[in-house]
């Protein structure tokens, strides 16, 4: 499959945050197969045709020639689309760095990416055996925690990201996944406090709660190399 047929829910035409380093734009692929409670992309969760073609985003892309150093394809849940490999090796020939945002949902689809890829910000939910908690899927943990081990083993430069919400993750929970994360390899880790823009979930809007105490999180953050609480 051609990247002609990348199904572009949206983009970003300069972020200078999406992609650490980097000024980048950011792609919005559309499709996601899991339901999280705290989504602010829900728009993008159907498997749908996007409002917007590779065809302009290139086009953007041979505009901002000079002045962009990278785009980051995010979602939505990239991985899921087929003429993503395509996308990526399109934006490589162009010189540019390549980035992903991933909830790393496909293990055998995220291997294929991976090598083309110059940074990775993924997303790790909850303890893995908690996971159906935040996804609404069955077993989603699973292919989580190889998407993990396999960023972590390629030395790609990378962020693993949770987003804390008291209704779904307790601070004992956050603290322990955060001891697996770091045990496993991680190395740059965040926590990002819920924000209620885009969110359509009206309970978890209404009962949105105060950050972590400060001495969960210095203890947190002694586990990994660099540690950045991101308040909403």
């Amino acid at each position: 499959m051609g990247a002609g047929e990348l199904r572009v829910g949206g983009i970003t035409a300069f972020t200078a945050t999406d992609f650490p380093g980097k000024l980048a734009a950011a792609v919005f692929i559309q499709g996601c197969p899991w339901r999280c409670g705290y989504c602010h992309n829900p728009h993008l969760q159907l498997r749908q045709q996007g409002p917007l073609t590779w065809a302009s985003v290139m086009a953007l892309l041979v505009r901002r020639a000079g002045l962009l150093d990278g785009v980051v394809f995010s979602g939505g849940e990239p991985t899921m689309d087929p003429a993503l490999p395509d996308a990526m090796a399109a934006v490589r020939e162009m010189g540019l760095a390549v980035g992903l945002h991933t909830a790393c949902i496909y293990p055998r689809q995220l291997k294929a990416v991976l090598p083309m890829v110059d940074w990775v910000g993924f997303d790790i939910k909850a303890p893995f055996d908690a996971y159906q908690r935040v996804t609404g899927v069955f077993g989603s943990g699973e292919p989580a925690r190889a998407c993990m081990e396999m960023i972590v083993d390629s030395g790609v430069a990378h962020e693993c990201r949770t987003t804390l919400h008291p209704a779904l993750l307790s601070e004992a929970e956050v603290e322990a996944l955060a001891g697996t994360l770091a045990d496993a390899g991680v190395r740059n880790y965040a926590i990002q406090t819920f924000r209620a823009q885009g969110c359509a979930n009206k309970g978890l809007n209404a009962t949105a709660g105060a950050v972590m105490g400060t001495a969960t999180l210095e203890r947190i953050a002694a586990r990994f190399d660099t540690f950045v609480l991101r308040v909403a």
